[in-house]
């Protein structure tokens, strides 16, 4: 349940960038409309809601600090801005996790990568991912590594 959590909070935090909407407006979307909905045949697995508003709200809330760790895990040719936005949303979601739960940064790294290859599944987006958050894990949970 965690899992699809996951992969909710990187939809939520992509279309909360792309159409400008507010946090309230797209948790109540996801909650009353996607999650547990059938689409195009597929029906989407319930998450473990409290979760999914964890991970989401932190992301939000703490965009500033995430958004740094993550421009420090990227090389400087590569600027947040230029990162595909789904991985932006999926970076700011696997930072939010690792700063505002006790989820071990190692979980945290696989689940995340596991959910770049749902959204990627024939590129080398994966590797690109566990580079970047091993990065951000180690400045977030310093600690975990030791």
């Amino acid at each position: 349940m965690r899992s699809a959590a996951r992969f909710y909070a990187v939809q939520a935090l992509f279309q909360m960038e792309a159409a400008e909407a507010a946090l309230p407006a797209v948790l109540d979307e996801f909650e009353t409309h996607r999650i547990g909905s059938e689409i195009d045949g597929a029906t989407y697995a319930k998450p473990d809601l409290g979760h999914f508003r964890a991970v989401v709200t932190a992301a939000v809330s703490d965009q500033a600090r995430v958004d740094q760790m993550m421009n420090a895990a990227l090389v400087a040719r590569w600027p947040i801005d230029r990162i595909d936005p789904t991985l932006r949303a999926l970076f700011r979601a696997a930072g939010a996790e690792m700063t505002a739960t006790a989820t071990p940064p190692k979980v945290t790294i696989t689940e995340y990568v596991d959910v770049a290859k749902a959204f990627y599944p024939a590129g080398k987006e994966a590797g690109f991912v566990n580079a970047v958050l091993d990065h951000m894990a180690r400045a977030a949970r310093p600690e975990a590594f030791a």
